[in-house]
C-alpha cells in the first residue's frame, strides 16, 4: 500500500515568516523534521507541499536538496493543495504533518498508521481530543476520504485546515489514539519565536543526536522546566482559532509600539482576540478582511473619515488623475490655492487657510499661530485635541485634568516639565469655571469643540465667544470630528457662533490625508512671524482629495442624509433597549451617535454585541459613524440582527454569570463618550 507522509509548509508564516528553514545546530528546522520522519516504518514516500508562490521556490530547492520530493500548489486552498500532491504521487493513504512539527516522533506516527490499516475508520489521528503534547499531532485518512472532503466543503476555513471537514462531518468514520495521561498542555510547536526557543534548546541538549523519541523530551520537561517556560502562554491550536488579521496584529506588537499608529483602532478597543484588524479591501460600507470575510461595516468606518462611503468613485478618479500628473514637485499644486478658497467661501468669517494632513497637527499649528497672534501662552481646553505636547501638557498638574475630555490617567512622560501651568481644562457648559480660568489667569487661547458630549446649555457659546471679545482671546474651534456632518462646513453655523480660527479634518477628503486650520486674517497672518512649515504638507493628493468630496457632499447634501440616518438608528436602539428592558442612553450628535448601558457592566455587554455582530457579518459595536452608503437595505439588515443581539443580550441582563457568553477578553474602555 502506498502510505505516504504530505508535509505542509511555506515561508511566509504570519506570526513567525521563515520559521521552517530557521537554523538550529546549522540545520533547518525542515531538514531536522524529515530526517526524525524518515524513521517511520510504514510510511513509503514523504513528500513536501508547499505554495507555488515565488517566495516559497527557496523552500522547494533547499528540500530537493535534501533527496525529498517536493509539491507546490495552491497557497489558499491547501486542501486542493493536498488532493493534488497526493494524486501525483498515487497515495492510497496519507499521513498529514505540519511543517512547524519539528519533533514530530516516527513511533507515534507508525502508531497512527497501524491504527488506520487494523480498521475501517476513515480518518485516525491523536488529537481527537488531543492527549499528546502540541506538536505532536498526527493525521491519516484514506486517498477517498480526501477526495470526498474536497468535494464536499466549500468553506474557507476548511480548505485552509484541510481536515477540519473530516473531523466534522458525520459521513466520516473517524478513531483516535490517546494516552492515558493528558499531555496536551504542553506546547512543542514552532508559530511563534518564544517556541522556537523551546525547540531550539531540546535539539541542543540531545546534539549531536537528533533521533530521540518524543518520551525522552517529555522527561527532560520535567527535569529542566525553565526551558519549557519560553512558550507557557501561548495556548494549543492558536493558529487554527486565530484569524489572519489577529496572527498578524501579534506580530504588529512585536515592532510597531501599541501595535499600530491609532488607539482608536486596536483591536482590543472593539473585541480582543477575536477582532479581524487588518483589512484588505472596502467598497460602500464594506470592509473585507485578510481570510475574504465581507463585514458590513456599522462601526467607525475609518474613525470617521469616510462620510461618501469607501472607494467612493469621483474621489478616487479624482486622487489618480492627480497622482499620473505627478504629487510632489519643486514647485506647488495649485489644488491648495483652489481649496483655501473653497474652505473661506464656505465660512465667510474666515480669510485664510493652511493645511496639514493630520488632526493633530492642525491643532498643534492652530495653537502656534493663536499663541503668535495673542502673545500669550496660557491656552483653556475643553474637548479632545490631538497627542502634541502642547494638549498632554494639561497633566502636568494632574494626571486627571484630561480624564473628562480623553483618557483617564494619561501619563504626559515625555512632555517637558516646563511646560507646566500652559493648559488649563474646562468643561463643557460650565461657563463660571471658564470664567475663572480667564479671571485667575493670563489666558491668550480657548481651545474647544462646539459640540461633543452635550448640547449646549443658557446660551453658552455665545457666552464663551463674548468672553473672548473682552479679553483679546483667540477663540478656536476644533471640528476635526464634528465638521461637514450637520451642515456644510463647521457645525458653529448651525448655532449661529463664529470663532476666530476653526480646525476641519477627517470627513475633509473621505479617507484621503487632509487637514485645515482656516481663520481670520489679523490672526491667519501671524504664522508669518513663526515657524511652521513640513515637506509632504504640499503633496497634491490631500488637496485634490478634498476638493472633489466638498463638490460632492455640496451637490448630495451629504450632511442631511448622514444626520437624518443617525437619528433614526438612535431612535431604533432606544426602541430596541425599552422592548427588551435594557436601560440604555444615547449620545453624540446624529451623524456620530452611539449608546451605553446605564450599568457597571457597560464595557461586558459591549464586547457581547460586538461579538455577536461579528458573527453575524457586522463590524459594529456602541458607536456608529453614518456614511452616505449606509442605505435602507443595510440598516434594515442591521436593525433585525441587532434586535436577535439584544433579545439574547436581555435573557442575561444584569446576572452574576453573564461573563461566560464572552468567548474572549472584555474590550478596554476608550476616548470619553460622544454625548
Amino acid at each position: 500500500m502506498s502510505i505516504i507522509a504530505i508535509v505542509q509548509a511555506r515561508l511566509g508564516s504570519t506570526r513567525l515568516p521563515n520559521k521552517v528553514i530557521k537554523p538550529i545546530l546549522g540545520r533547518s528546522l525542515i531538514s531536522l523534521l524529515l530526517e526524525r520522519l524518515s524513521h517511520s516504518k510504514h510510511l513509503t514516500r514523504i513528500v513536501l507541499a508547499t505554495t507555488d508562490n515565488s517566495i516559497d521556490k527557496a523552500l522547494k530547492s533547499h528540500v530537493e536538496s535534501l533527496g525529498y520530493d517536493v509539491y507546490s500548489g495552491s497557497e489558499d486552498d491547501v486542501l486542493q493543495r493536498y488532493v493534488e500532491c497526493a494524486r501525483e504521487y498515487k497515495a492510497e493513504t496519507v499521513v498529514r504533518i505540519t511543517g512547524d512539527c519539528p519533533l514530530v516522533s516516527a513511533d507515534i506516527v507508525d502508531k497512527v498508521i497501524a491504527t488506520h490499516l487494523d480498521s475501517d475508520a476513515d480518518y485516525v489521528s491523536n488529537i481527537e481530543p488531543p492527549t499528546y503534547p502540541d506538536g505532536l499531532d498526527v493525521e491519516v485518512f484514506s486517498m477517498s476520504a480526501l477526495e470526498k472532503a474536497q468535494v464536499s466543503t466549500i468553506k474557507s476555513s476548511d480548505r485552509e485546515h484541510v481536515t477540519t471537514w473530516l473531523r466534522s462531518s458525520p459521513e466520516v468514520k473517524r478513531l483516535n489514539v490517546a494516552l492515558n495521561t493528558d499531555y496536551s498542555d504542553m506546547r512543542w510547536t514552532v508559530d511563534e519565536p518564544e517556541d522556537f526557543k523551546v525547540i531550539q534548546g531540546v535539539f541542543e541538549h540531545f546534539s549531536p543526536r537528533v533521533d530521540f523519541d518524543w518520551q525522552q523530551v517529555l522527561t527532560l520537561a520535567t527535569t529542566n522546566s525553565e526551558l519549557f517556560s519560553h512558550n507557557s502562554n501561548h495556548k494549543r491550536n492558536e493558529g487554527m482559532k486565530l484569524v489572519s488579521g489577529q496572527k498578524l496584529w501579534r506580530r504588529a506588537k512585536k515592532v510597531i509600539p501599541g501595535g499600530n499608529m491609532l488607539l482608536s483602532k486596536r483591536p482590543e478597543m472593539f473585541l480582543p482576540e477575536q477582532w479581524p484588524s487588518y483589512f484588505s479591501k472596502t467598497s460602500g460600507c464594506k470592509v473585507w478582511d485578510l481570510d475574504g470575510n465581507e463585514f458590513i461595516d456599522m462601526s467607525i468606518m475609518g474613525i470617521g473619515t469616510n462620510t461618501l462611503g469607501y472607494n467612493r468613485a469621483e474621489v478616487d478618479q479624482a486622487v489618480i488623475q492627480a497622482a499620473s500628473l505627478g504629487n510632489m514637485s519643486t514647485l506647488n499644486c495649485p489644488e491648495e490655492v483652489f481649496l483655501a478658497e473653497k474652505l473661506v467661501e464656505i465660512h465667510p468669517w474666515a480669510d485664510m487657510a493652511r493645511f496639514a494632513r493630520t488632526g493633530g497637527e492642525a491643532n498643534a499649528i492652530a495653537i502656534r499661530i493663536a499663541r503668535a497672534a495673542s502673545g500669550k501662552d496660557q491656552v483653556a481646553v475643553c474637548g479632545y485635541h490631538g497627542w502634541h505636547d502642547w494638549y498632554l501638557s494639561a497633566n502636568l498638574s494632574s494626571e486627571e485634568e484630561l480624564s473628562g475630555h480623553l483618557l483617564p490617567g494619561l501619563a504626559p512622560k515625555g512632555v517637558p516639565q516646563s511646560l507646566r501651568g500652559s493648559v488649563l481644562t474646562f468643561e463643557y457648559n460650565d461657563f463660571e469655571g471658564l470664567l475663572q480660568l480667564v479671571q485667575n489667569n493670563d489666558i491668550g487661547v480657548i481651545k474647544m469643540e462646539v459640540q461633543r458630549n452635550e448640547r449646549p446649555k443658557d446660551d453658552f457659546l455665545n457666552k464663551v465667544r463674548a468672553l473672548a471679545d473682552g479679553h483679546n482671546i483667540v477663540l478656536i474651534f476644533d471640528e476635526s470630528t464634528s465638521g461637514f456632518r450637520q451642515s456644510f462646513g463647521g457645525i458653529h453655523k448651525i448655532y449661529g457662533i463664529t470663532p476666530d480660527m476653526a480646525i476641519f479634518g477627517k470627513t475633509l477628503g473621505n479617507g484621503y490625508a487632509i487637514t485645515a486650520t482656516i481663520g481670520k486674517r489679523d490672526i491667519m497672518e501671524a504664522a508669518q512671524s513663526t515657524f511652521i512649515s513640513s515637506t509632504f504638507w504640499t503633496e497634491r493628493i490631500g488637496p485634490t482629495a478634498a476638493l472633489k468630496t466638498l463638490e460632492i457632499m455640496e451637490a448630495e447634501k451629504s450632511w442631511d442624509y448622514i444626520t437624518k440616518t443617525g437619528e433614526a438608528i438612535t431612535d431604533k436602539w432606544l426602541e430596541l433597549g425599552k422592548k427588551y428592558g435594557l436601560n440604555i442612553s444615547t449620545h453624540g450628535i446624529p451623524a456620530l451617535t452611539g449608546f451605553s448601558f446605564n450599568s457597571e457592566n457597560n464595557l461586558l455587554y459591549k464586547t457581547f454585541i460586538t461579538q455577536e455582530m461579528l458573527k453575524r457579518g457586522f463590524l459594529a459595536s456602541t458607536s456608529l459613524y453614518v456614511c452616505t452608503e449606509h442605505k435602507e437595505d443595510i440598516l434594515n439588515t442591521y436593525f433585525e440582527n441587532i434586535e436577535e443581539v439584544f433579545e439574547e443580550l436581555s435573557k442575561h441582563y444584569e446576572c452574576d454569570d453573564f461573563h461566560k457568553l464572552i468567548e474572549g477578553p472584555v474590550c478596554h474602555n476608550g476616548f470619553k463618550r460622544l454625548n
